[in-house]
């Protein structure tokens, strides 16, 4: 569904307030691999929307005009997914690749994996 938008700059992910309920809207870089949408935290397990969605992983994802109930997860730490999602942010926005170290941002921040409802 989202594929041909894997281009786009950012998505819009929208979860619930794990206090107020409310939901919670945040433009955040993104990438995609194999139908998954890939984030990554820079403010770790401190983010706000991180802690919503630990609480409450129903979320709302937009890019573009293509908007989708989604599931999302944190990726556990040390995995193959967790270097792929790091991997694959840091060579969108950071110009990573092959044989290059990931940067700051990418080695520090907390993956989240976005599944398509």
């Amino acid at each position: 569904m989202f594929e041909r938008l894997a281009n786009y700059d950012f998505a819009y992910l929208t979860t619930t307030g794990r206090r107020t309920g409310k939901e919670r809207t945040v433009e955040i870089w993104f990438a995609l691999q194999d139908g998954r949408i890939y984030m990554l935290s820079g403010g770790g397990d401190r983010a706000d929307w991180v802690r919503n969605l630990r609480k409450t992983p129903r979320v709302r994802l937009r890019i573009g005009t293509q908007s989708a109930n989604a599931t999302a997860r944190v990726v556990r730490a040390g995995t193959k997914e967790d270097e792929l999602a790091r991997q694959l942010l840091d060579g969108k926005y950071q110009g990573w690749r092959e044989g290059k170290h990931l940067s700051s941002w990418a080695r520090n921040a907390r993956p989240v994996a976005i599944e398509l409802a």
